[in-house]
């Protein structure tokens, strides 16, 4: 069996936020789909293990922010690299603005956003399958969205970059995923913490030397 025949499956990339008790949070995710026209609603699948799941679950409500070419890796290290229960993933940022529904969406290399109130969830064992329907949207640019082959071939750091980010990373603790080989630098690895290439959780991370 060739777990890699799943990276053959299109997926387009996103911010997910939420927002409870005062704090903004998001995430990246790659499981947005649109279900229905009347009404017009979406399903978004997030891993149990993101502190954006709890925020949802707790206010019923999130924005989706549309991830276009014109992302830079930037965005997925904001969104994707660290955990929001320890950090504030919006501080010294200005890339994003705030829906009428009272949460921020994301405004820097993205082309849309929706606005969506969950109506039914359903337990998927790691993950949450939120059912939610559409009360606002907005075209932000005209950018082609990005998709999961773009984010490889065009955002993501090439080996040299990767080289340079290593020996950045040199006399620090660097944790490493098994699954696809993505490092996490930091001396503690979150245990909430979901590899941003591959979904698998902390557990599949060892620590190595540099």
């Amino acid at each position: 069996m060739d777990l890699m025949a799943m990276n053959k499956l299109t997926y387009g990339l996103f911010v997910l936020t939420a927002r409870m008790n005062g704090k903004d949070n998001g995430c990246i995710i790659n499981t947005v789909q649109q279900v229905t026209v009347e009404p017009n609603r979406i399903t978004v699948a997030v891993n149990k293990a993101n502190y954006t799941h709890d925020m949802i679950c707790e206010a019923k409500k999130f924005n989706v922010s549309i991830l276009s070419e014109k992302a830079d890796f930037e965005i997925f290290k904001r969104f994707g690299f660290q955990s929001g229960r320890n950090t504030d993933k919006f501080a010294n940022w200005t890339g994003y603005e705030t829906a009428p529904n009272g949460i921020s969406y994301i405004t820097q290399g993205t082309n849309a956003y929706l606005s969506a109130n969950v109506v039914e969830q359903k337990d998927l064992g790691s993950h949450t399958l939120f059912i939610a329907e559409v009360i606002d949207l907005q075209v932000l640019d005209a950018a082609p969205s990005v998709t999961y082959s773009y984010y490889h071939s065009h955002i993501k750091p090439k080996p040299q970059e990767k080289q340079a980010l290593a020996e950045e990373a040199k006399g620090q603790s660097v944790w490493r995923c098994e699954i696809c080989g993505y490092e996490y630098v930091g001396e503690e690895l979150p245990a909430d913490y979901i590899c941003p290439v591959c979904k698998h959780p902390a557990s599949d991370f060892v620590r190595v030397e540099k």
